[in-house]
């Protein structure tokens, strides 16, 4: 299949999941229930699903077994965005092209729905039926995901973004903020999309977990190059912002044509690690060729 037709079956897919796992609007608390649901549906590239996805069919793994470990990374990739969206953070007003999570509802409300989203995450994880039933696979997956949004990964990884503001930085500074703010969940993805399919080698997931590594840095030069180069309408989120808050970015640091020299270097190793896969991993290697030329 074409890419484009198979990432909207599959953002169609990861939606119906969303949509299931999803406390309705009308449960109580219905303004928490209406907040999760606001931020999480009808928006969204849906990167980190689709990289669950595409990573699970290419080792093999049926749609159904990887629905709940692609709802588990968007929930937490969004919970992370209403929480680096609220004053005490980025301070963003536009997410999604639409109103953040805190001006829709109120400050309070976007930080619980963040709360709530990480939980039902690792709720998913755990008992999503058509998942395989291996409890050790189960525990793997819940412990990547554990660590890649935690101190030692995204949330890690935003404390250091927060504390570089307005100070100069090397590219190893750059880079290391990077892997752990954008890459780590983007490696979860890879990471949980091999470990829905039993039976991988180590050895496999040691390549998997070099492409997503790349892709994650050459995802963040991107966006960096975007918030250059990019327009809010097409953005969905404020074009500009990271000069306005003197944020370290890759243009900033390397220039324009450098950093797009980067992306493409980093494009390229990810790629070379998807050749033992071969005919397979066309379709991740497309979707790594989408993510950096992407215009939003």
């Amino acid at each position: 299949m074409p890419l484009i037709p198979l990432l909207k079956t599959y953002q169609a897919r990861a939606e119906k999941a969303l949509q299931h796992w999803l406390p309705a609007a009308g449960i109580n608390p219905t303004r928490l229930h209406a907040a999760m649901r606001y931020a999480s549906l009808d928006g969204g590239k849906r990167v980190r699903p689709l990289l669950v996805y595409l990573t699970g069919q290419m080792l093999g793994a049926k749609p159904a077994v990887l629905d709940g470990p692609a709802c588990a990374l968007e929930l937490i990739h969004v919970y992370s965005l209403i929480h680096d969206d609220l004053p005490a953070m980025d301070d963003d007003e536009l997410r999604r092209g639409k109103p953040t999570t805190h001006i829709q509802f109120d400050e309070a409300t976007a930080i619980l729905a963040g709360d709530a989203l990480q939980s039902l995450a690792f709720y998913i994880l755990a008992h999503d039926p058509a998942m395989h039933a291996d409890a050790a696979l189960r525990l793997q997956m819940v412990e990547t995901l554990a660590l890649a949004a935690g101190s030692r990964g995204m949330a890690g990884g935003q404390a250091m973004d927060l504390a570089a503001e307005g100070k100069e930085m090397n590219l190893a500074e750059l880079e290391n903020m990077h892997i752990h703010k954008t890459g780590a969940l983007i490696r979860a993805s890879v990471r949980l999309g091999a470990l829905s399919q039993p039976g991988v080698a180590p050895a496999q997931l040691e390549s998997l977990d070099h492409f997503a590594k790349c892709m994650g840095l050459a995802f963040q030069i991107r966006d960096d190059i975007l918030d250059v180069e990019g327009e809010t309408e097409t953005l969905g989120k404020p074009q500009g912002s990271d000069e306005a808050r003197a944020k370290a970015t890759y243009p900033a640091l390397l220039g324009m044509s450098e950093a797009k020299r980067r992306a493409d270097e980093l494009h390229a190793e990810a790629i070379h690690s998807l050749a033992q896969w071969g005919e397979a991993a066309q379709p991740l290697r497309d979707l790594a060729g989408y993510i950096i030329h992407r215009q939003s």
